[in-house]
């Protein structure tokens, strides 16, 4: 049961990932956040979170979006130049930006558009590519449109998270429709969506005994251990938490403050780092690192903890 770290914009970049490999492990493939094309190219801050000298030492599948072959074309062939031999297509993001160019989940509705990138796929033996998706954009059926499609296609495996794109994030995993998922598609499936403990884990790899692995983002972010916790079959004690935790957080911090030099810039970065912590810690302490408005604050609230 391979565990895939989801990527998230503004938090899983090459910085973290790598910080997240040294500190906890249990994570076999990173991605990136999408790749997307925008304005004739590609940004910079996307090249570099690709360049290999920033992602040594770790899988990393590069993740693109698009809405046109040409787009995919264009992506794909940056991605390669930077010497990668797997690619992940997003068919996923909820993001209304992205969805109204039919990107993300906004390409479910689109069976020929899928389609026409599978057949773009197939023309470049060289890469191994997988994809990430939703249900459907509006309607948690809309995935059985694309069944045969994504059977005869070459995705060497397939990352379903059961909501529609509509829901954002909101209300619960629909477990019925992937249940469908899993006995209707023939390739290699990734479950992912709400995983938040090793119990939870275990529970997934038990109920659906022929997975390939899970993909964990926000999980992840709140309990970085998680993957560890799961490749040993036991949770860490609070106290080896709060070391691995506060360890991150060292070279978070030396990456943030050699990046940026005014506070804003750097607790607008660290923040992140906690974001989706509240769990791990009092509620009281959290908010206090949350709210601080200049670093001598902020560090004073992290000795709380």
């Amino acid at each position: 049961m391979q565990i895939h770290f989801a990527p998230l914009q503004g938090y899983t970049d090459f910085e973290y990932r790598n910080i997240h490999a040294r500190h906890c492990g249990g994570v076999d493939v990173y991605y990136t956040p999408f790749i997307r094309w925008e304005k004739g190219g590609v940004r910079d801050k996307d090249i570099r979170d690709i360049l290999p000298e920033n992602n040594q030492g770790i899988r990393l599948i590069p993740q693109i979006i698009c809405s046109t072959t040409d787009e995919f074309n264009r992506l794909a062939d940056i991605v390669q130049q930077h010497g990668y031999t797997e690619m992940d297509l997003n068919m996923g993001c909820p993001a209304p930006m992205q969805t109204k160019l039919h990107r993300g989940s906004g390409i479910l509705p689109c069976p020929t558009l899928v389609a026409s990138l599978m057949e773009e796929m197939n023309k470049r033996n060289e890469v191994n590519f997988s994809a990430k998706m939703r249900l459907g954009l509006n309607d948690r059926d809309e995935w059985k449109e694309l069944t045969e499609i994504l059977n005869n296609s070459c995705l060497k495996h397939l990352t379903i998270h059961p909501r529609v794109g509509k829901q954002m994030y909101k209300g619960k995993v629909d477990m019925l429709a992937f249940d469908e998922v899993y006995e209707s598609l023939r390739i290699p499936l990734i479950y992912n969506g709400d995983i938040s403990s090793r119990a939870e884990m275990q529970e997934l790899q038990e109920r659906y005994p022929n997975l390939q692995g899970m993909m964990i983002g926000r999980g992840l972010l709140a309990r970085p251990t998680m993957a560890k916790e799961f490749a040993i079959n036991k949770d860490l004690s609070d106290m080896e938490l709060r070391n691995t935790i506060f360890a991150m957080h060292e070279d978070i911090l030396d990456v943030c403050t050699k990046k940026y030099k005014v506070d804003s810039q750097i607790l607008l970065h660290i923040h992140a780092f906690w974001e989706y912590m509240e769990a791990q810690m009092e509620r009281k302490t959290w908010k206090r690192i949350m709210k601080a408005g200049n670093l001598k604050n902020y560090l004073e609230a992290v000795k709380n903890i």
